[in-house]
């Protein structure tokens, strides 16, 4: 069984997953991280969500995929790789467009050496290059060799990116990586170790942060960046050898972005797609 927060059309992601349709995603409950900041507290620390099986799951790919989605948008599914990765297997009979990989960064190799074959897209964070930063404020331990080995191991399977004739991924590796309020050198570290592992690689930089309840009070992570930071930020991707990406107005760090988990609109979309196929 898997739990499942949200099943729906997304249409913030990077331009090359969201396009003019959506991007199908589907939230899984829980994280690999404890970030004190997630914006998406809700799922990841309180598990919000509803009991899904397999089958059930399936069906709802295939559903994204009716109502138009570019592609099955997996997010924070790293806890259930050991389930995944079968259910994609089964799946791929069915659903025809990309699935991307959208996770934390934070996970093993042997893993990720599962879903080769089976993910199109990664799009992994890499959040901290400072193991300091990355235990203070997401509880992970050796998160920077973690995340380099894990986003090596992404670009070895989808070396190359592919895109169709309206711009849409079809297949490579997207790395995010979120800006973080008086973080810059941190931020310039995970550039570089991006930039060894591939200087190609598309790299999203993002500036959607904002401060939730629950660091409203920090020192640090209670306050927006500034256009300064993120104009700084920008300056240290192309000093990095950097050149493919995508960058952020700051007018996305805003709570208006963050999905809405509303488990009653989930409840009966699983209802209908049981009706429907019952009928069918």
């Amino acid at each position: 069984m898997y739990k499942i927060a949200r099943i729906g059309l997304h249409h913030f992601e990077e331009p090359c997953l969201s396009g003019e349709r959506g991007s199908g995603t589907v939230f899984f409950s829980g994280c690999s991280l404890r970030c004190k900041f997630c914006q998406n507290f809700e799922i990841s620390h309180g598990r919000k969500g509803l009991q899904v099986s397999e089958s059930e799951l399936i069906d709802c790919m295939e559903y994204l995929q009716d109502i138009g989605a570019h592609n099955i948008n997996l997010v924070t599914p790293s806890n259930y790789t050991p389930l995944l990765y079968k259910t994609l297997e089964k799946a791929k009979s069915r659903v025809k467009v990309p699935f991307v990989w959208n996770s934390s960064g934070y996970e093993t190799v042997a893993n990720l050496r599962k879903l080769e074959g089976l993910v199109d897209i990664y799009l992994p964070d890499f959040k901290y290059s400072d193991d300091a930063i990355a235990y203070e404020f997401s509880g992970a331990k050796n998160y920077a060799l973690v995340a380099e080995k894990a986003v090596a191991e992404m670009r070895r399977q989808r070396p190359v990116d592919v895109f169709d004739g309206d711009g849409m991924m079809q297949k490579g590796v997207i790395v995010r990586h979120l800006v973080l309020p008086a973080q810059l050198p941190n931020t310039r570290g995970v550039l570089r170790k991006i930039a060894e592992i591939d200087d190609t690689v598309c790299v999203s930089l993002m500036g959607q942060y904002f401060p939730t309840a629950a660091v409203a009070d920090h020192l640090t992570l209670g306050r927006r960046l500034t256009e300064e930071e993120y104009s700084r930020a920008t300056e240290m991707f192309f000093e990095e050898g950097l050149s493919n990406g995508f960058c952020q107005d700051l007018d996305s760090a805003t709570q208006e972005y963050v999905p809405d988990f509303d488990l009653d609109e989930l409840a009966g979309l699983l209802l209908k797609l049981k009706s429907e196929k019952r009928g069918a």
